[in-house]
């Protein structure tokens, strides 16, 4: 087992039952430029520490937010997204 991450509806799983999504991003304005939108879609800032990623659970079938640290591959906290107003 390489990492526990912790469900916030399931409880600690192995990393091997989640699936990163990679960390969180601003979504770009209505209409972006195609610049604008490569950008959002492929590149990421791949931070040396701790970054906000998006984790989805295949037990429960929910996605959440979790931090991790990239140097120690480790989660630190996860929870739930505020729903969009």
């Amino acid at each position: 087992m390489s990492m526990l991450v912790t469900c916030p509806n399931c409880g600690p799983r192995e990393v091997q039952e989640l699936r990163c999504a990679g960390e969180v991003t601003k979504r770009p304005k209505q209409t972006p430029t195609v610049r604008e939108l490569n950008t959002y879609i492929y590149f990421r800032e791949n931070v040396w520490g701790t970054q906000r990623e998006w984790w989805f659970c295949r037990t429960c079938e929910e996605w959440f937010l979790a931090e991790r640290d990239t140097y120690a591959n480790r989660v630190d906290r996860t929870w739930h997204p505020e729903p969009a107003a």
